[in-house]
């Protein structure tokens, strides 16, 4: 009679050590969401053959490293073809000091010719036609000369213009052909590799996607209630699961919060079960190699 007393008391004790000490439900945080970390796809820049692409999925790359190339065989040839044309229009160029030298010498020596008249007349000697025709021949070579003065500027200016089209056209294809090697953009960990080398590419299309996994943001989800709790550049708790029960703690910062509400995403839990409106809210983390893109994190304020 004595141990059937006792058994049910033994049983409501267990039962209220339970209730008050247990947590049947385990959302003892504030807000919660997954990691992510800012990606980059790296894309061709240019159509061809791809001759080398040394990377790998999961490789560590640094800002600046060259990691391949794109064959540039036929943008080099027209460099060159371009490069033949650009001397072609060099010799083209009228040498306009020697064209007009013989014009030149003739109206100095007309022009001494006619001093020489013009003393002789004024000595009663010379002949006054004599020296208006030299008068009339030295206006005459000088129009000439303007003339020609004027034609070969024009020549000058049009294989100047014409020079300076192919020096652009040149540039370009400098440019072009620096866009045939495939150089890193960001230090990161290569994600997914979408091309080898072999594979014809063309411009835009996706080579490689890349993400700086030393910095991962923690996108979570808070409810009204909380968001006057919260300001940019906040220090909170970070929790990351890993296995069953082992949690490990991080220092996260808030970078920004969203200024509009949404609905609760699916898959993500608040603390406040009966909240429909949520504010997305970006939490950076320092990775100490153990976080992941996608693992799923807990805050607490």
């Amino acid at each position: 009679m004595k141990s059937l007393t006792i058994y049910p008391l033994y049983l409501y004790m267990l039962a209220l050590f339970c209730l008050t000490n247990c947590d049947w439900n385990t959302n003892d945080f504030d807000a919660t969401g997954a990691f992510e970390a800012t990606e980059v796809i790296v894309s061709s820049e240019v159509s061809g053959k791809i001759m080398a692409l040394n990377i790998q999925e999961g490789s560590q790359l640094e800002a600046g490293a060259y990691v391949g190339y794109i064959d540039s065989t036929q943008l080099y040839l027209r460099k060159m073809q371009l490069s033949a044309g650009l001397k072609a229009v060099d010799i083209r160029k009228p040498d306009i000091r020697k064209q007009i030298a013989v014009l030149e010498q003739q109206i100095a020596t007309a022009r001494t010719e006619q001093q020489r008249m013009k003393n002789l007349v004024e000595a009663k000697v010379g002949n006054q036609k004599q020296l208006d025709d030299i008068t009339n021949n030295i206006q005459f070579l000088q129009k000439q000369l303007d003339a020609q003065h004027s034609t070969l500027d024009k020549t000058s200016a049009g294989t100047d213009a014409e020079a300076e089209s192919l020096l652009y056209q040149i540039m370009q294809l400098d440019d072009q052909l620096q866009k045939c090697h495939i150089i890193n953009p960001q230090t990161g960990t290569v994600l997914v590799k979408y091309a080898e080398a072999g594979e014809v590419t063309a411009a835009g299309k996706p080579l490689y996607k890349i993400a700086d996994t030393d910095l991962l943001y923690l996108r979570a989800y808070i409810t009204a209630s909380h968001l006057s709790q919260l300001k940019t550049g906040q220090t909170v708790k970070v929790f990351a699961d890993y296995g069953r029960d082992e949690q490990r703690e991080y220092p996260g910062t808030i970078t920004w919060i969203s200024d509009k509400a949404e609905f609760t995403p699916k898959g993500i839990q608040t603390k406040d079960e009966r909240a429909n409106l949520v504010y997305a809210t970006k939490i950076a983390v320092k990775n100490d190699g153990y976080l992941k893109i996608g693992q799923y994190g807990e805050i607490k304020l």
